[in-house]
């Protein structure tokens, strides 16, 4: 049981899953940060420049404020008329500082004036009752508090403009005037502004230097992975002389100097293997061409004891009948793995002729005395250009294997269908009885193949037991089969049956026209000849002892040697010799 993937795992998923690309990541990550850090910044600068703007002309406004308070307000008469409070806040407005000045006193008759220097843009009620409150309250005086009034201000806004409203009362004997000054931040405000903008185009200047500088640097690391990436896919497609040129000294070239050694190694590796195998294979070729001559004379002379059983003394006759079949056996073997250095080597050919197939299939049931234990569903007319001794060495295999270990009757079927690949269609195709693909099935009615078997049926030399029992078969018949179908461009597949319906079966496809198959092989064999070193024979054709057929393929029995077992009715025996079927 696996542990549920973590928060941080789930978000680089879905981040992955977003911005597949690096460079798309790289450039992701950099405009991020330089955004992050750009408005960072102008964010701070706004606000230190927003503050000290402000503070700058708020403390103007109210000294000069405060001064004009002292200089106008505090000279007043103590029983002051409403003119001369009009008279007073119009001298205090204008100052340089631009505002407006409303001061409220009592007047001679002992009724509250309010006197403004522009009764139509500054009134008592534009000023904030908790303003009016501060100004107006009287605190006691001690060491902390050395005056009973002091001057306050507050930030409004009106009609969608922003002020500076200020109050103070005059310090003196009761009553005192009061004044309020009312300035317009609009000039502040709009130079504020200005600097926003200026801050936000310099955050998008620097968004867009983050993302080219990301583009080239991405560029610049991406370039030596690029070609880490192309040798990767060369050295995968086979070419181990592959390498990367190495420049610098940075973490990019430490790893290219490590895929050097590594391609390096493995060159050497596959070269020292590719030459075990060319030797093992050499082996394996020499060997079987060295035992073709004594088993010729071996086999001729088993002929004539098997000849000569019936007169053989009754204690004799079982060693010669087991001297007999162990020597069709080894014969067997033989031609198997001449066959199989073939298909390694790559000297297989195909020999393609028109054939009908239910003909061929019946002739290899006919050959080996089957017919009573197959049952063949199969339609006449069925024309196909293939191999057609690689055919009849496939049905062998197959329906040998099926009798062997399914048990009779064994059920083979053709039939024909369009291929995926749209091949085996046109004029060449017609001429073998039209494209597509045709479609053999060989079923038998066993206990069908353990599924732990299934995927090793056509290794070579492979048993489904361990112990590797004894058996009439060599290991290779089904690995020779499929070779034979994939010379003609085909596939083998096992599977089982429907619990209930049957055991094992095996499926041969093969295109129905196998000329274009054959066309490709000569081209690409011409060109492996044009490009082998003169005197290097070593996947050549040879002719000692029985000889190989430069087709390829397994050597057929001699005639006469075969007539003659026919006309002494030794059919069970030579079917025997022919049954090459793979073991499960």
């Amino acid at each position: 049981m696996t542990d549920a993937p973590s928060l941080g795992e789930r978000l680089r998923t879905r981040l992955a899953g977003m911005l597949p690309s690096l460079r798309l990541r790289l450039v992701v990550v950099f405009a991020l940060v330089a955004l992050t850090a750009a408005v960072s910044a102008s964010g701070i600068a706004y606000w230190l420049n927003r503050d000290a703007v402000l503070t700058r002309a708020q403390n103007a406004a109210l000294n000069d404020f405060r001064k004009a308070m002292e200089d106008n307000a505090g000279n007043l008469p103590r029983k002051v008329s409403c003119q001369e409070l009009r008279e007073a806040a119009a001298k205090m407005a204008r100052s340089s500082q631009n505002y407006q000045v409303l001061l409220i006193d009592r007047t001679e008759d002992g009724k509250t004036c309010s006197a403004a220097s522009n009764v139509d843009d500054f009134t008592l009620e534009d000023v904030p009752e908790r303003l009016r409150s501060a100004v107006a309250k009287k605190r006691p005086v001690d060491k902390q508090n050395k005056h009973p009034y002091h001057l306050y201000w507050q930030r409004i806004t009106l009609d969608g403009d922003p002020y500076l409203v200020g109050g103070a009362k005059v310090i003196g004997e009761e009553p005192t005037p009061t004044g309020y000054l009312l300035k317009s931040l609009a000039p502040e405000r709009d130079d504020l502004n200005s600097l926003a903008w200026s801050l936000g185009i310099a955050t998008a200047l620097a968004l867009i230097g983050a993302m080219l500088l990301a583009q080239g640097a991405a560029t610049t690391v991406l370039r030596p992975v690029r070609r880490l990436g192309e040798a990767a896919r060369r050295l995968g497609e086979g070419k181990l002389e592959t390498r990367l040129r190495v420049s610098g000294t940075d973490e990019l070239a430490e790893l290219s100097r490590t895929f050097n050694d590594a391609a390096a190694s493995l060159e050497q590796r596959v070269a020292e293997l590719s030459a075990r195998e060319a030797s093992s294979r050499r082996f394996v070729a020499d060997m079987s061409h060295e035992l073709r001559t004594p088993m010729t004379a071996i086999s001729a002379v088993t002929e004539v004891l098997e000849e000569e059983q019936d007169n053989l003394d009754p204690m004799i006759a079982p060693a010669v009948q087991l001297v007999v079949s162990e020597t069709r056996r080894l014969n067997d073997l033989v031609e198997n793995l001449m066959e199989v250095t073939r298909f390694d080597a790559g000297t297989a050919k195909l020999v393609l002729d028109d054939v009908d197939v239910a003909d061929q299939v019946t002739a290899c049931i006919d050959a080996r005395a089957w017919l009573d234990a197959v049952e063949l569903d199969a339609d006449r007319g069925i024309m196909a250009r293939l191999d057609p001794r690689r055919l009849d060495v496939i049905l062998a295999n197959l329906i040998g294997n099926a009798l062997k270990h399914g048990g009779s009757p064994v059920r083979v079927s053709v039939r024909t269908r369009e291929r995926e690949d749209g091949a085996g269609t046109g004029a060449a195709a017609g001429a073998a009885g039209g494209g597509g693909e045709l479609v053999i099935e060989v079923a038998d009615q066993g206990p069908g193949i353990p599924e732990d078997v299934l995927p090793h049926v056509f290794d070579r030399f492979y048993k489904a037991s361990a112990s590797r029992p004894r058996s009439e078969g060599s290991g290779l018949g089904l690995s020779i089969a499929l070779e034979n179908a994939h010379i003609h461009g085909g596939e083998i597949t096992a599977h089982n049956a429907p619990e209930g319906e049957g055991g094992a079966v095996f499926t041969l496809r093969l295109p129905r026209d196998a000329r274009r198959v054959a066309e490709e092989r000569e081209n690409g064999d011409r060109e492996d000849d044009q490009g082998q070193p003169d005197g290097d024979d070593s996947d050549g054709d040879r002719e000692e002892g029985g000889g190989v057929r430069p087709g390829g393929g397994q050597d057929e029995e001699p005639d006469e040697r075969r007539d003659k077992r026919k006309s002494n009715g030794r059919d069970k025996r030579h079917d025997k010799r022919r049954d090459k079927g793979g073991e499960r």
